[in-house]
């Protein structure tokens, strides 16, 4: 946390792009060696001790977050800005089963969820980010209702650990990270369920990114179904999500109506971005999708 005090009092800000784009840009030959802060904390390019201020190298490495790169060193985390605020992320490229990612979906989710808050009419006495990663939710959502109590849920212990910093970091006292399964592993009703779970078809198993199932969509099903049951009267459930579109059918719709059919929750479902991730369209896991999209589903309970 005092390296990421650091870099706030530095003017340190970053936007985090997708992990195509920051490939692309990285191999560019000019930026082979970081020439400042944004290139060593958000473009994670290796650096030269020199590059950076004293103090700044001098708590990387106390923090056990600099490793040596040739000659040269590199940060094992990012940062990245969001609403005035700073987060501690994984490095690119996150490839590690515990990875904590934070990109284009982190602004898309927050700044959807913030929406919803502000033009809430009805306070919020209680509010969860599930899965909540960076707990970039979890903090719009707490710094729009400083008088919730805001849960930040993970099954991921590294997750946990970084959510509590960014928390710390956001001044967010009203934000408590715990451990759990969705819900599993707490209790009472609310008034907000926020989500950005793994919504991919990922081969290789990363917790940030698979979502489970043939389609990638078995969280975010479950996320609804333990709303179903936990939101209080006139709560909402704020899910965004994705999924690959085949033959023009979206699977995740489908499967969302029918999982809410048999409940009393009223709720709405839009495109965000229809073409996402295109890439991924070249891989196996993709074969049949002709694009993949990213979107907002949000039930309410009648009061």
């Amino acid at each position: 946390m005092v390296l990421g005090r650091e870099l706030i009092d530095c003017g340190y800000r970053f936007t985090t792009v997708t992990p195509a784009t920051q490939a692309r840009v990285n191999r560019r030959p000019e930026n082979a060696v970081a020439r400042d802060l944004r290139d060593v904390f958000g473009w994670r390019r290796p650096f030269r001790p020199e590059s950076v201020p004293g103090e700044v190298f001098d708590l990387l490495r106390a923090a056990g977050a600099a490793e040596a790169c040739g000659s040269l060193w590199r940060s094992r985390v990012r940062f990245s800005s969001y609403d005035r605020d700073l987060f501690v992320h994984s490095a690119f490229p996150t490839d590690a089963t515990d990875a904590v990612f934070f990109g284009p979906d982190t602004y898309r989710m927050a700044d959807a969820v913030s929406a919803y808050v502000e033009d809430r009419r009805e306070p919020i006495g209680r509010a969860v980010d599930v899965g909540c990663g960076t707990a970039a939710g979890a903090i719009a959502i707490a710094k729009r209702a400083p008088d919730a109590q805001v849960l930040a849920v993970d099954i991921n212990d590294t997750v946990l650990d970084y959510a509590r910093v960014n928390a710390g970091l956001a001044g967010t006292g009203n934000v408590r990270v715990c451990r759990g399964d969705l819900l599993d592993d707490v209790d009472r009703g609310f008034d907000l369920i926020a989500a950005n779970p793994p919504f991919m078809i990922d081969p290789a198993g990363r917790m940030y990114r698979d979502g489970g199932g043939p389609d990638g969509n078995d969280l975010s099903l479950r996320i609804i179904g333990a709303a179903a049951k936990r939101l209080s009267p006139g709560g909402a459930l704020v899910l965004f999500s994705g999924t690959g579109i085949v033959e023009g059918q979206d699977p995740l719709r489908a499967a969302a109506a029918d999982r809410l059919a048999g409940t009393d929750l009223r709720w709405t479902y839009r495109e965000v971005d229809p073409d996402v991730y295109g890439e991924e369209l070249d891989g196996v896991a993709y074969a049949r999708a002709e694009r993949i999209d990213v979107v907002l589903l949000t039930a309410t309970r009648p009061t």
